[in-house]
């Protein structure tokens, strides 16, 4: 039992609440003598929202939520506990809600857990610790063991020592703890490492629209990923829409909560309704929001070199170059701001020359810098600083530049190490993102498989290639063929369901299409008849006319090629017909090289089962 001395240390009072020209609509005085009247009888209700166990197909509990009296301005929670707060009542207050809590909870008789609302201040209220909510309980049949206190973030904590020590009393009288709207309060990041509550709730914020927005989608699994080094079990709360249900589910989030699954009720259902069963048992695979590539400034080149000041002579940067043989330039900066640069072979080479040493050797540096290097602003895209070398002096490319911060020098950067990383980002682009398309790359294409694999889902793989293209590029020049990609891939991306269906760029014409939709044949039809109205936009008209393209061949004659077209090869995978997207990709590129058969725009279906012969699965070669 903690000591009067460390509840003394908890908060006793909520923020303060705004009044005067500022106050909200529901702090007036007639309100606050009716909440007083609340305060001494009955007015007060309970409802109860339910927690959705996704893998279990049940209910893990419920939260119990105060209501005031229907129809007056003090129904709702938000004014209660503001008019409490205001009053110096917060206490007295959720003394009053718990006890009508917990006696509408025992009256639903049911043997899930009851989640009740605590600000950290009531944590120091005696009648929660001294016995009497235990007796409470007692009366009502109801266990300390089903009771999770969630903390809510009402608050600023200063004394974290204090919270955890009476957080461990409670739990020695078998509650639970929870942390309330993560990632909405002031400090609850900080509770949640000192107070390892066994329930997280992530704040609706997050949830709200995750299925689309990447950023949301990418804090919320590193939240479940935290979640899971604490043996914490994350709640998603606000859940109101069927993406955002799929996407929670498909993260590994267990637990949901949300308008979606069950409204606040006074009497809510003992189990999911069967909307709600169908979403859980449903094998589709929502499509993760896609993360573009975010600019990389040049400050991570940024190398910390101590500058020369503009009257320190020749001879003792030479000397200070000999026993620094790591470094090849020096920048010149005179109350931090950058001067020039002074280049180690420049240097040397000057002092080879006769009497050079003697005559230049005491004199100051900026004799020899280049007095124009190239500077550029710490927050500088390294694509941008790659253009501004490429379009400016040859010695900047061997000498780098100069980094600084508001105008104030910081570091250097080198050429060689902005080549590397500009080589690092393109790989990792073509990998994760298509540089030209910025659809998903590769990898993300092999992932979304094996999500799909792993869930069972029956889904169409599909490999769409251009055929002729190369001609085309020959007649038109590269700028014209990206048009035709970039086409395609908008195309693509008109034509199928974005919740449910992926598409992924594997790089030059080829693209790979993971389809769930029902109609997925029909779409692909429409791609084939709208890539050959697009191309047609697309071409000259005296080659319209001749009906096909004139370019050299590889012995560069004169040679006439078709159109460029639209070839589809798709592949049905059934749940259990494939193990591995390698698999997938072997029996899909068959079907390309079949649909690549037919002239002009084509559709190819393997429709048979893939026979495995030592794990792989060679697709029978047939035809549609």
């Amino acid at each position: 039992m903690p000591s009067n001395a460390l509840l003394a240390r908890l908060p006793t009072k909520p923020l303060k609440t705004a009044v005067g020209q500022n106050a909200p609509d529901w702090l007036t005085e007639s309100n606050l003598r009716q909440f007083h009247q609340l305060l001494q009888g009955p007015g007060l209700s309970a409802v109860f929202q339910p927690i959705l166990d996704f893998r279990a197909h049940r209910y893990l509990g419920y939260e119990g939520l105060i209501r005031g009296p229907a129809g007056s301005p003090l129904h709702s929670p938000l004014a209660l506990f503001g008019l409490a707060g205001h009053a110096g009542l917060t206490m007295e207050f959720e003394r009053l809600c718990r006890r009508v809590v917990l006696a509408g909870f025992a009256a639903l008789n049911v043997p899930e857990k009851l989640f009740i609302n605590v600000s950290p201040s009531c944590l120091r209220d005696p009648t929660f610790l001294n016995g009497e909510t235990a007796e409470l309980l007692g009366s009502l049949g109801l266990k300390t063991s089903r009771i999770v206190i969630e903390l809510t973030e009402n608050q600023h904590i200063s004394d974290f020592s204090a919270l955890r020590d009476i957080i461990e009393a409670y739990r020695s009288l078998g509650y639970q703890i929870a942390i309330d709207d993560l990632g909405e309060g002031f400090s609850n990041l900080r509770m949640w490492s000192e107070v390892r509550p066994e329930f997280v709730k992530i704040d609706r914020h997050f949830i709200s629209g995750i299925e689309s927005d990447a950023l949301k989608f990418q804090l919320v699994r590193a939240m479940h990923d935290i979640a899971d080094t604490c043996n914490s079990r994350i709640i998603a709360e606000g859940i109101e829409t069927d993406a955002e249900f799929a996407t929670v589910r498909d993260l590994g989030i267990k637990l949901g909560q949300g308008y979606r699954i069950c409204r606040p009720e006074v009497n809510p259902g003992r189990s999911p309704g069967e909307g709600i069963r169908a979403l859980i048992e449903d094998s589709s695979v929502i499509i993760f929001p896609h993360e573009r590539t975010q600019a990389t400034v040049i400050r991570k080149l940024l190398r910390q070199v101590k500058p020369l000041a503009p009257n320190m002579e020749n001879d003792k940067v030479y000397a200070y170059f000999e026993q620094h043989p790591e470094l090849h330039v020096l920048p010149v900066v005179k109350d931090d701001v950058p001067l020039g640069m002074v280049n180690r072979h420049s240097l040397i080479d000057r002092f080879a020359r006769p009497f050079q040493r003697e005559i230049y050797g005491r004199r100051s540096c900026t004799q020899f810098m280049d007095a124009a290097p190239l500077i550029v602003d710490h927050k500088t895209s390294v694509q941008e600083v790659g253009r501004l070398l490429s379009a400016s002096a040859k010695h900047h490319i061997f000498d780098g530049f100069i980094i600084t911060e508001q105008g104030r020098y910081v570091g250097i950067g080198n050429s060689q190490d902005l080549m590397a990383l500009i080589t690092d980002m393109q790989i990792h682009a073509a990998r994760y993102a298509n540089p030209l398309t910025q659809l998903p790359g590769n990898v993300p294409i092999n992932e979304h498989m094996e999500r799909l694999l792993e869930r069972g889902a029956s889904f169409v793989a599909c490999y769409c290639d251009i055929d002729h293209f190369k001609p085309f590029n020959d007649a038109y020049g590269y700028r014209k063929g990206d048009d035709v990609i970039l086409m395609l891939g908008k195309l693509l991306s008109g034509l199928v369901d974005l919740q449910t269906d992926f598409i992924g760029h594997i790089g030059g014409d080829d693209f790979m299409l993971l389809l769930q939709s029902a109609d997925w044949e029909e779409r692909c039809a429409r791609m084939l008849r709208q890539f050959d109205e697009h191309m047609a936009a697309l071409l000259a008209p005296e080659d319209l006319a001749r009906g096909g393209l004139v370019s050299e061949d590889r012995r560069g004659q004169p040679a006439f090629h078709p159109f460029p077209a639209l070839s589809i090869g798709c592949v049905r995978a059934e749940p259990g017909l494939f193990s591995s997207h390698h698999e997938i990709s072997f029996a899909v590129s068959h079907a390309k090289k079949q649909a690549k058969k037919s002239a002009g725009s084509s559709l190819f279906v393997e429709r048979r089962q893939p026979a495995k012969e030592a794990g792989i699965a060679h697709p029978p070669a047939t035809g549609p």
